[in-house]
């Protein structure tokens, strides 16, 4: 008798311990559960049932899936790093995953929305040209690797399109370090700033402001022969409209889900 009372007690107790949350749910459970709150905006939630099923379930689909919502849930919530984290270990742990175009995708728009499309940005209104590179470079890269590797991906148009903002961008950065030279005076860094425009990024509207400035410190260092070459191209270039359109307003991104 005293033995069942024991036995009694002890389901009890661990009954009363017992959360729904400690279940042995199957990883399609856990992976509904995780949709769910996906659904109601309930990132952190999602990202906890995520990492529980790839805790218990390290292997098969459901576990690749897992990774690839949890970049996506953290870039809903406007956590970038850990968003590009997951991307980075999928990437690496799934290299012949059929999503994987959808990966290099998200990870070239957290990046671009990073220094492009953020709040504080709108608010300040403040010329993304001028802000840091690295983020924006990044953005690129992924964006390039998706282009290059599936260039039959529903996602490659976008990234064409943010790939040649970017390219506007960085030529813009340029351009204002080389505008910021020539005031100061140090003209062969201008000129040198400048070239690397045209160089680097030969069909963006700065290749224009790019030839105005190597005119102008040609001019000032009394380099003559190469101000009016400069000239001469930059007239040429205006007459044949020989540069790309800008684009003036941020890509809209295609559909990450």
């Amino acid at each position: 008798m005293r033995h069942s009372l024991y036995a009694f007690l002890l389901l009890t107790l661990v009954a009363c311990g017992t959360t729904p949350d400690d279940k042995n749910y199957t990883a399609e459970e856990l992976y509904s559960q995780a949709m769910e709150a996906m659904e109601d905006h309930n990132f952190e939630r999602a990202v906890k049932k995520f990492e529980k099923l790839q805790s218990r379930y390290p292997y098969g689909r459901y576990a690749q899936q897992a990774q690839m919502e949890i970049a996506y849930s953290y870039y809903k919530q406007g956590e970038p790093a850990p968003a590009l984290s997951a991307i980075d270990r999928f990437i690496k742990q799934y290299p012949n995953n059929a999503h994987l175009d959808y990966m290099y995708y998200l990870k070239g728009l957290i990046n671009f929305d990073e220094n492009l499309g953020g709040v504080i940005n709108k608010l300040s209104q403040q010329d993304p040209s001028e802000r840091d590179q690295k983020s924006l470079r990044d953005s690129f890269d992924a964006f390039k690797e998706l282009v290059s590797r599936f260039p039959d991906s529903q996602y490659t148009p976008d990234a064409r399109l943010r790939m040649q903002y970017l390219l506007n961008t960085l030529a813009g950065s340029d351009i204002h370090v080389a505008s910021y030279y020539l005031r100061r005076g140090a003209y062969v860094a201008a000129v040198n700033r400048a070239k690397g425009v045209l160089i680097d990024y030969p069909q963006t509207p700065q290749t224009r402001a790019a030839l105005q400035i190597m005119a102008q410190a040609y001019d000032a260092m009394g380099l003559t022969e190469l101000r009016d070459d400069a000239k001469r191209v930059l007239n040429r270039n205006l007459a044949k409209n020989e540069v790309a359109p800008a684009l003036r307003e941020i890509p809209k991104p295609a559909n990450p889900r």
